[in-house]
């Protein structure tokens, strides 16, 4: 896996040819592709595996969440059919779900999804969570981390607590990225990417800003320039 930018370009769409010009952008800019579910099922694995250059990072984000047995499946398949560097799990789906995972992923890294970033905490406590999200994605990322998750999943506003109580060599994944100015769209507990990876982000992931854009090569550009320039001056 190589990558001169710590960016996953979001390719969330089901348009093959709107997926090739992100994919196309990402790979130009030198940034890796996360294909998300809406692709994965519209096409599934035969279509998609070929639209990833060799060498650029895939990130496979399909939040499988079942029974144990099921994500153990799961996984073993996604991973034998897409090779992806990267694939996520809900970490509230518990310590044997997660092991489960872990376990059939071979090279395969495991993410693990502590609080989506469209929750917040009206949206926790509609459903019953009790606690802060803070408190919520501390709890999720304890849990994963202990039954052998590779990396977490989360929020740019939980980086540095997640650090604190996890070390600093936690891999952190932070979607919800947003240049300055940026829409938020559906979003709550978003970050410019500068922000976020001095925070201690590990890799960003990054969606409608660029695919979305009416250049979306000019806008991963942009993006990798700001990231290159933020992080020289660090």
């Amino acid at each position: 896996m190589t990558a001169s930018i710590p960016v996953f370009v979001a390719v969330d769409t089901v348009d093959l040819d709107q997926a090739h010009r992100a994919v196309a952008a990402a790979a130009a800019a030198g940034m890796g592709v996360k294909l998300g579910l809406e692709i994965f099922n519209a096409h599934g694995p035969a279509a998609l595996r070929p639209l990833v250059p060799s060498g650029v990072p895939l990130f496979l984000d399909l939040k499988c969440h079942d029974i144990p047995n099921t994500v153990a499946g799961a996984v073993r398949g996604a991973v034998g059919a897409m090779r992806p560097d990267f694939l996520t799990i809900h970490a509230s789906g518990g310590r044997a779900m997660v092991e489960a995972a872990v376990a059939n992923a071979g090279d395969t890294r495991i993410l693990a999804v502590t609080v989506l970033t469209s929750l917040d905490q009206d949206d926790l406590a509609a459903a019953g969570v009790a606690g802060t999200v803070e408190d919520q994605v501390a709890r999720l990322a304890a849990l994963a981390r202990g039954a052998g998750a590779h990396g977490l999943v989360c929020a740019a506003t939980e980086i540095a607590v997640l650090k604190a109580r996890l070390g600093r060599d936690t891999l952190l994944v932070v979607p919800g990225i947003r240049p300055a100015g940026a829409a938020t769209g559906d979003q709550k507990r978003t970050m410019t990417p500068r922000d976020a990876l001095a925070a201690g982000a590990d890799w960003l992931v990054i969606g409608r800003p660029i695919t979305g854009a009416a250049d979306p090569a000019a806008a991963a550009r942009a993006i990798a320039q700001h990231i290159l320039v933020a992080e020289a001056n660090r």
